[in-house]
């Protein structure tokens, strides 16, 4: 996943009181698009330390957390050993850079603020399609569009219309979006608002 070396050197800092309140409010946000899920598997993907997905573990039998980051799913897995928890499990992989089939699918694949990271996010898109159960869910949480922030590092942002033809050109239906949240210096200094977009994978 595209930073991979930066995510592993900041992963014993990473859990920030501002990340866990932008955290917080993600997984609140994706709670109120979950069907049905108490019974269902997920993947948190491009997880970090998990700050997402271990507030969404009630919600659902089994959360599989996977990131590119080694050092963030030591981070993971000692959260896991430590709250001695037991419907979780990780994966260190890298979809952008390991062509390796992984036989992994789920019924909910969920991202926060990971898309920016991808340089060919369409690809990846395609990826994740064939990773959901016919008819699952992949959602996404990232930043709008903010034409103030220019980086080689990382997308400004998207503008929803374009992700969501993106998506749709890729197979996903019943895409449903809006924004959650707005702050302060959140997006590399700069005043941001984050979307939540729901999709779903054609029933075969």
């Amino acid at each position: 996943m595209g930073n991979t070396d930066k995510f592993d050197m900041i992963a014993n800092s990473y859990d920030t009181p501002e990340r866990v309140h932008i955290a917080q409010e993600s997984a609140a946000a994706i709670r109120e698009y979950l069907v049905d899920s108490r019974s269902k598997s997920a993947i948190d993907f491009g997880c970090g330390t998990g700050l997402v997905g271990l507030d969404l573990l009630n919600d659902f039998n089994s959360i599989l957390f996977m990131d590119s980051s080694q050092n963030m799913i030591n981070q993971m897995k000692q959260k896991i050993s430590d709250s001695n928890i037991h419907n979780a499990d990780t994966l260190c992989f890298d979809l952008e850079k390991e062509d390796i089939q992984l036989d992994i699918n789920a019924d909910y694949i969920f991202m926060a603020q990971v898309l920016l990271h991808i340089r060919d996010y369409k690809t990846l898109l395609s990826q994740l399609y064939k990773m959901l159960k016919p008819g699952g869910h992949l959602i996404i949480i990232d930043f709008n569009k903010n034409e103030e922030i220019d980086s080689d590092l990382v997308h400004n942002g998207f503008y929803l219309e374009k992700l969501r033809d993106t998506m749709l050109d890729t197979g996903y239906t019943h895409i449903q979006s809006k924004t959650f949240f707005s702050g302060k210096n959140i997006f590399m200094g700069r005043d941001a608002s984050l979307f939540i977009l729901d999709s779903q994978k054609q029933n075969s």
